[in-house]
C-alpha cells in the first residue's frame, strides 16, 4: 500500500513485470543454437552444461527449451480465389499488376492444365482485340483437341453459328444493338398475347354478385339463418 501512497502520479502505481534474472541466462545463447541445429533432447542439453560446470538445473534448461518448441511459426500465403484467377487470365496482361503477375506464374507452374488453358484464352483475346476471326477454326480444333473441361465445350458450341462468330471477330461493326431491341419487341408481343390468370372481378360474375345484392358485409349463410327465423 506504501506504493499507492508515496505515487506522485497515477503511472507510479503501476509495477513493471521484468523478468527476473536467472543463473542460466548466460547460457541461454547455446542452448537455442543446439536446439537451431536440431538437438532438442533435454538430458544432453543439460548434461552438456553441466560438463562445463555451468550452475544450472534441469528444470531451467527444460522450461526454456519448451519455450523455444512453441515457437509461432509464420503462416503460409493464403491461396488465391477461383475469381482471382479468373481475373489475372481473362484480363489484359498490361492491366496486371506485378503481384498479380507472379501469383499468376505460380499458379500456372502448379497446374499444367491451367496452363494450357491459359494459353488459349490468350490467343484468342488476341484474336478478338485483333480482328483474327479467320484464325477461329484453327483455334476450335485446338482446344478440342486439348479436352480441358468447359474450354472445350465453349468451343464446340461456337460451331453452331460459326459465319457470325467468325463475322463478329473480323469486322468493325456488330448487329448487338439491333438484335437487342428485336429481343426486347418479342419479348413485349408474348407477355401482351399472354393470357390472364387472374379471377374475373365480382361485377362480371352474377352468381357472385346475387347473394349480395342489397346486404353489403353478408353472406348467403347469414340470410338463411335469418329467413328461417
Amino acid at each position: 500500500m506504501l506504493r499507492y501512497a508515496n505515487a506522485a502520479r497515477w503511472q507510479d502505481t503501476f509495477r513493471e513485470n521484468r523478468p527476473r534474472p536467472s543463473r542460466l541466462d548466460p547460457y541461454k545463447p547455446y542452448l537455442e543454437r543446439r536446439f537451431a541445429e536440431g538437438c532438442t533432447n533435454v538430458t544432453r542439453l543439460h548434461g552438456e552444461l553441466i560438463a562445463e560446470h555451468a550452475p544450472v538445473t534441469y528444470g531451467g534448461v527444460r522450461a526454456h527449451i519448451a519455450t523455444l518448441r512453441w515457437v509461432p511459426s509464420e503462416a503460409p500465403p493464403r491461396p488465391p480465389t477461383v475469381r482471382q484467377v479468373t481475373g489475372w487470365l481473362t484480363r489484359r496482361p498490361t492491366a496486371l499488376t506485378e503481384e498479380d503477375r507472379v501469383g499468376l506464374k505460380d499458379v500456372l507452374a502448379r497446374c499444367p492444365e491451367l496452363d494450357m488453358a491459359a494459353g488459349h484464352i490468350r490467343d484468342f483475346g488476341e484474336m478478338l482485340s485483333g480482328r483474327l476471326g479467320i484464325t477461329l477454326p484453327v483455334w476450335i480444333s485446338t482446344v478440342e483437341a486439348s479436352q480441358l473441361p468447359g474450354l472445350a465445350g465453349f468451343a464446340r458450341h461456337l460451331l453452331r453459328d460459326l459465319d457470325a462468330v467468325t463475322a463478329g471477330l473480323t469486322l468493325d461493326w456488330n448487329s448487338g444493338s439491333i438484335e437487342g431491341a428485336v429481343n426486347r419487341i418479342k419479348k413485349d408481343q408474348e407477355t401482351a398475347l399472354r393470357p390472364s390468370r387472374l379471377p374475373p372481378a365480382p361485377e362480371d360474375d352474377p352468381a357472385a354478385v346475387a347473394p349480395r345484392r342489397g346486404y353489403s358485409g353478408c353472406d348467403s349463410r347469414y340470410l338463411s339463418s335469418c329467413c328461417s327465423s
